[in-house]
């Protein structure tokens, strides 16, 4: 794959650490412009330095008060940092609602905090391709620290672990049916439990409550302790399945902080966590493993995008299915076979298709 100059051009601003490159790159991602796959292609080579957090929970959870003081305490730690922030989509234009998130009020006028808001893409609390690509953008443009937010949207929110290294569920006080809520689905993604607005009432039996659903988690299978919450299982199908057979993060178990984020009380307790959950991934291994899941389900996604793209173009090229799906109407044959039909040539490419690397370390071609 090659780029054209001007992708060269921004690519290398980009790499220089200037954040109208960066900017002009994720909006290239994002609008899936031309020459977008070639640009992301190369800003592989440049990654895996950046410490990718995902922050998730339920809608006036405080999730944006929080992402705020955590980028004002890292850039107080000479740390910079990368704000994506999922937004829901916009029904006319598919673009993300909130804009900049000008309500982050630390990110103002510090150039080393960059802030972007994305589009869901139509899934709530889902992270499209695009934001994916966009994580690489900020890794490869050399942020310490990327920050994930989503809307929050129940268990869509499970789409998070597909990008991020530890994610961080946040759960008001007095949630009650949102804990509830949260054992059929959030708490097999959650590296470290949050109750944020601790200075309100029901706070305490919130906290509570969730160590007894981490207790219960670890003895099912289900939490942290366990290693199942970031399996390949949930990553490839978007559920709450629990592959038992993955050890991934085994040995941990999901702490729970108490935070006043409009205050900045337990934000560095918060940030401990954090660093923990990173150094238990690197110690025990995990991590290498979970970037190898990651992939794969890039590849996967890759796969399924391209593969549907191109039959819908030959689809359309025969006539279009609304043509097969009258012949199915009137009998003369059957979706079975139609599919059969048209992906017989591509089974057949399929079968003489090498891919990987060759043993000179050079890409097939």
């Amino acid at each position: 794959m090659t780029m054209d100059a001007d992708d060269e051009s921004l690519l290398e601003a980009l790499l220089a650490g200037e954040h109208r490159a960066l900017a002009r790159v994720i909006s290239k991602i994002e609008n899936r412009s031309p020459g977008y796959r070639e640009l992301v292609s190369e800003l592989y080579a440049h990654t895996g330095d950046a410490d990718v957090i995902g922050i998730t929970g339920s809608p006036g959870a405080g999730k944006s008060t929080l992402v705020d003081k955590l980028a004002e305490e890292y850039r107080d730690r000479g740390e910079t940092v990368g704000i994506i922030a999922i937004d829901p989509s916009s029904p006319f234009s598919g673009g993300a609602v909130l804009g900049d998130r000008i309500r982050m009020a630390s990110a103002v006028g510090d150039m080393d905090v960059f802030v972007r808001s994305m589009s869901a893409r139509g899934t709530l609390g889902g992270l499209s391709t695009a934001t994916a690509d966009a994580v690489k953008a900020m890794d490869a443009f050399g942020k310490d620290k990327i920050i994930i937010e989503t809307v929050g949207a129940g268990q869509n929110e499970i789409d998070i672990v597909r990008t991020a290294d530890t994610v961080a569920v946040l759960v008001p006080p007095g949630s009650g049916d949102d804990i509830q809520t949260l054992k059929a689905g959030i708490l097999e993604i959650a590296d470290v439990f949050v109750v944020n607005k601790a200075d309100r009432d029901g706070a305490d039996r919130t906290v509570q409550e969730l160590r007894e659903m981490v207790h219960l988690g670890e003895e099912s299978g289900l939490a942290g302790g366990s290693g199942g919450h970031h399996g390949a299982d949930v990553m490839s199908s978007g559920n709450a399945a629990v592959d038992e057979t993955d050890d991934e993060d085994e040995g941990w178990t999901p702490p729970i902080v108490e935070t006043v984020a409009t205050k900045g009380t337990g934000i560095e307790t918060f940030i401990d966590e954090l660093a923990n959950h990173r150094m238990h991934l690197v110690d025990s291994g995990t991590h290498a493993e979970k970037v190898r899941q990651r992939h794969a389900e890039e590849i996967r996604t890759l796969l399924r995008e391209d593969v549907h793209s191109l039959l819908e173009d030959e689809l359309a090229e025969s006539g279009g299915i609304d043509g097969l799906a009258e012949a199915v109407r009137l009998g003369e044959t059957d979706p079975y076979s139609i599919t059969s039909d048209v992906l017989a040539p591509v089974e057949a490419c399929v079968e003489n298709l090498e891919t990987g690397p060759r043993e000179d370390g050079s890409n097939r071609e």
